[in-house]
């Protein structure tokens, strides 16, 4: 089984470049890299929506079981491409597919994020080995580099428009990707801020339902409450680490400053 999923990604890898010499061929392509498109405002593309669930097991069995995968977001920034959250990693094959669709290749990838360390954001960051950086929650390296960043004094810039801000809670290295004058083709205009979230939010039904986020896992609840309502009020459309893309409006801000500010849950209590 290994071997044929080797296999399956070495056929697709070679499609990939045959279509590119086609069109290096044809002029299109210039160089060793495609070229970044002249654009006006940064693309938050959704690759692949992401989703958790509890499955239905028999009473005997020792332990729940929750089947999830990540969402995975492409910024076509303009000053550089980036990659958020990776998916596991038996979904490579779907990640060069969905790259492709959109006229890239690894190589034209020049950072690489995972929200936190969980297995379903970083299960395929190997294939971007040409990126300048990888970014897995606090923790920025290149090769065997890791590169000091006080995430408590400041966000990590990767361009004027694109940042890395530390949202503890799910995990306390958990971080935030936050895009400025974005277009999100969720709908029509642009030129808000979007928040790729990883596990901050689980999907956007959490906010009335804060068991979703909690039995999902979170190492400090009341911390993740806090960056919650802070990264709502910074962003327009909030990305969520297993669920559609959703729309920030003054009653979801509200309903989150209000759970943000209560002294304790009822789902830490018991109750």
């Amino acid at each position: 089984a290994v071997s044929l999923v080797g296999a399956s990604h070495k056929i697709l890898e070679r499609r990939i470049y045959l279509e590119r010499e086609r069109k290096r061929e044809e002029g299109r392509i210039v160089g060793q890299r495609t070229p970044l498109r002249v654009a006006t405002m940064n693309e938050v593309i959704v690759l692949n929506e992401g989703y958790s669930r509890f499955e239905d097991t028999p009473e005997q069995e020792p332990s729940a079981v929750m089947l999830a995968n990540c969402t995975c977001t492409l910024i076509k920034g303009r000053d550089c491409n980036v990659i958020v959250d990776t998916m596991t990693p038996w979904d490579g094959d779907l990640l060069l597919k969905r790259l492709q669709e959109h006229q890239l290749h690894p190589d034209d990838i020049d950072y690489v994020v995972s929200t936190h360390g969980h297995s379903d954001h970083l299960g395929n960051n190997n294939l971007f080995l040409g990126a300048k950086r990888h970014i897995v929650g606090t923790n920025i390296s290149h090769r065997n580099r890791y590169y000091v960043h006080d995430f408590d004094n400041a966000p990590f810039r990767l361009t004027d428009d694109i940042e890395i801000q530390a949202t503890p809670g799910h995990t306390m290295s958990c971080v935030t990707v936050l895009v400025a004058d974005a277009i999100t083709g969720l709908e029509a205009g642009g030129g808000g801020r979007t928040a790729i979230v990883g596990d901050l939010f689980e999907r956007s039904e959490d906010i009335e339902n804060e068991r979703l986020w909690i039995e999902a896992g979170s190492e400090d609840p009341r911390s993740q409450r806090y960056h919650r309502a802070r990264i709502a009020e910074l962003a327009d459309w909030i990305i969520p680490g297993h669920g559609a893309a959703f729309r920030v409006d003054a009653s979801i801000r509200r309903s989150l400053r209000r759970q943000a500010d209560a002294p304790s849950a009822p789902t830490e209590t018991g109750s």
